[in-house]
């Protein structure tokens, strides 16, 4: 009887070993957690602002916290999906949904009772609303990942809403203007830079 072939005996040695199947990780963590606290406060954080208006100033502050510790759960949630490798689908998309659902609350609110411009809510959920679509736009071709400058972007943004909701003097109702112009500014120019990345990305995956 003969042996085996020399391409049976060259693919058996030459078979890479199977890579052990990484552990699962369920929807129920503690970063999903925040994240879904987080959405869950949106809601609460828009009704005490509606019913504090610029009449109530506790109730002003009360809502100014509720902002405040959601938005330092967008910060918390990451770090801790990344250092105890918990990151899920549902998290990458949980948690994109309750950032743009807590500043959109935040802007709209603040419009509706006077506090800041309409024309600036509608850029910047414009922008947000743009963004996801270029996201989506590119799906299948690949991620555009969280640059440095949308980083910036989120922060600012936050601490300059973060000041709009305070009930605060002349002074500094002058300074949190001055900073959601560069709020402003930094969420136009990030957006630029999305579409930029997104267009090459097609390009790239099109020449391919």
């Amino acid at each position: 009887m003969s042996g085996p072939s020399p391409g049976l005996e060259s693919t058996s040695i030459d078979a890479a070993p199977s890579r052990p199947a990484q552990p699962h990780v369920g929807v129920a963590n503690l970063a999903n957690g925040l994240t879904v606290a987080r959405l869950l406060m949106v809601p609460l954080f828009a009704a005490l602002l509606a019913a504090a208006g610029n009449e109530h100033p506790n109730l002003r502050l009360t809502a100014t916290a509720v902002f405040v510790v959601a938005s330092l759960t967008d910060r918390v949630d990451g770090e801790i999906a990344r250092r105890r490798a918990i990151i899920t689908d549902f998290g990458k998309i949980a948690d994109p949904i309750a950032d743009k659902a807590l500043t959109g609350a935040a802007l709209i609110a603040l419009s509706a009772i006077g506090d800041l411009a309409w024309w600036v809510t509608v850029v910047i959920l414009a922008r947000e609303i743009g963004v996801t679509m270029l996201r989506f736009w590119v799906i299948r071709r690949g991620v555009i990942a969280a640059s440095r400058g949308g980083k910036v972007k989120t922060v600012v943004q936050a601490v300059a809403i973060g000041l709009y909701l305070l009930p605060i003097n002349a002074f500094w109702g002058s300074v949190r203007w001055w900073l959601m112009g560069v709020a402003l500014i930094v969420t136009l120019a990030t957006g630029l830079d999305y579409v930029a990345r997104a267009v090459k990305l097609r390009r790239r995956t099109n020449t391919r």
